[in-house]
């Protein structure tokens, strides 16, 4: 008997067949080249089951000593006076995880040797390119480090925070600042678990001649690797799949973008050249079932040529699908515009009929009908077109289930997800409203 897949293996066959269909022109690889190969990059990841965790902070904080401490080795370079990360480093972590081949640990530049604005950028794209991060502070957490923390959780990452050099207060001295650090996460509303570490504690030694030195202890991390082994033979899999639809989801978003910025003008000049079209035709039949049909024929071949301008694979059969769904949206203008337009045209063949008794009088006062009718064509086809577009920016290439709705699931089902995704989706609101000011 077969077994349903685990919920990180119906994500990989979701992510890698939404690839597989995922169209793109010419000009679309070239100027996402970057992020296409961000994307394949962490596709391949997920397939080899290997699993990034990043160590995140200000300078001196001891970033590089707890990823050593982690390792057991100096492979980090460390400086007690400065911070010594000038760029991105890595080491595989030799750590079995059940579910997970291979577990690699990143060590980072301070945040606050960086302007503001290219801090923004560095959190975001350490945010898209590991799948944990352990955010390292030494004391109190301060406002750039908040400001970091806040971009890491709206990007949907998973967020440790480990209070390093613990061995610098006493037992009192520590609750009562891991006290000030959880409320002040409290008043901004978020949930980030503490972890006390030591990553390179400093032990007091009397010399032969009466002076005090210090020299480096044995770590203490313990507690910090037990939370991460167990958060990982869990959850680790799932973190790996989760960030994968992550990096899809914004890949994708910023295709849209592109596609609706690089199309706006024309969408528009396409939907005004069909609403003249659809006017004509309207104003010109006698029969008001011709209106309808005519009316249908052009909302279906205006949605055919957006998807065109769009770049997108939709069909003609796909196209009267979304005309049928877009009739839908029309309905409250329908059950008004169709009644208006069923009333119009029927007065309008009344007075036409009437023109032989009339001697031509009805026939005149048919034409304002007509313009009536066509006025209400120009406006449901502004309406439809907009509509069109939205719907094929929402629903272009998605032969199978889009990264979105895949992670909109998993926090519907999953209440730790959606703790983790809870930021996520604030920001995924706010990218949909700058996609639809982007509409024609």
């Amino acid at each position: 008997m077969n077994t349903a897949p685990s919920t990180p293996e119906r994500c990989r066959m979701v992510i890698e067949e939404w690839r597989k269909n995922l169209t793109l022109t010419k000009r679309e690889k070239f100027l996402l080249a970057g992020e296409l190969k961000t994307l394949d990059k962490q596709i391949l990841r997920l397939s080899q089951k290997h699993l990034r965790v990043a160590a995140f902070g200000k300078v001196g904080v001891g970033k590089s000593s707890l990823l050593n401490a982690l390792l057991g080795e100096e492979f980090f370079a460390t400086d007690v006076a400065n911070g010594c990360t000038r760029h991105t480093q890595t080491k595989e972590w030799g750590i079995t995880i059940k579910e997970l081949r291979s577990v690699e640990l990143v060590d980072t530049p301070g945040i606050d040797e960086i302007a503001s604005k290219a801090r923004a950028r560095l959190a975001s794209r350490i945010a898209l390119e590991v799948d944990l991060i352990i955010l390292v502070i030494d004391s109190d957490i301060t406002t750039i480090e908040m400001e970091a923390l806040e971009i890491l959780l709206k990007s949907g990452k998973p967020v440790l925070l480990a209070l390093n050099r613990c061995d610098q207060w006493g037992s009192e001295e520590l609750k009562s600042l891991v006290k000030c650090i959880e409320n002040r996460l409290r008043t901004y509303s978020l949930n980030v678990p503490i972890q006390t570490i030591s990553a390179s504690p400093r032990i007091a030694q009397l010399q032969t001649n009466g002076k005090v030195r210090s020299k480096k202890g044995p770590p203490r991390v313990d507690q910090l690797v037990k939370y991460l082994t167990n958060l990982l033979s869990h959850q680790g899999e799932l973190l790996l799949a989760l960030n994968t639809l992550r990096v899809a989801d914004k890949f994708f978003d910023t295709l849209k973008l592109g596609r609706l910025e690089r199309s706006k003008k024309s969408a528009q000049g396409l939907i005004g050249k069909f609403a003249t079209f659809k006017a004509c035709g309207v104003a010109a039949n006698p029969l008001l079932m011709l209106d309808l049909a005519t009316g249908l024929a052009f909302d279906t071949a205006l949605v055919i040529q957006l998807s065109k301008l769009y770049g997108l694979q939709i069909r003609g059969y796909k196209a009267r699908e979304i005309a049928k769904r877009l009739s839908i949206y029309n309905a409250f203008l329908g059950g008004a515009q169709i009644g208006i337009q069923f009333a119009l045209g029927a007065l309008r063949q009344i007075l036409i009929i009437a023109t032989p008794i009339s001697g031509g009088l009805t026939l005149a006062s048919a034409a304002p009908v007509a313009v009536a009718q066509a006025a209400l064509a120009v406006h449901t086809t502004k309406v439809t077109g907009r509509l069109a577009a939205e719907v094929l920016a929402h629903d272009s290439q998605q032969k199978v289930v889009p990264p979105r709705a895949m992670l909109e699931r998993l926090a519907t089902s999953d209440p730790e997800i959606n703790l983790w995704l809870n930021e996520w989706k604030y920001s995924s609101e706010k990218n949909t409203q700058q996609l639809k000011l982007l509409l024609p």
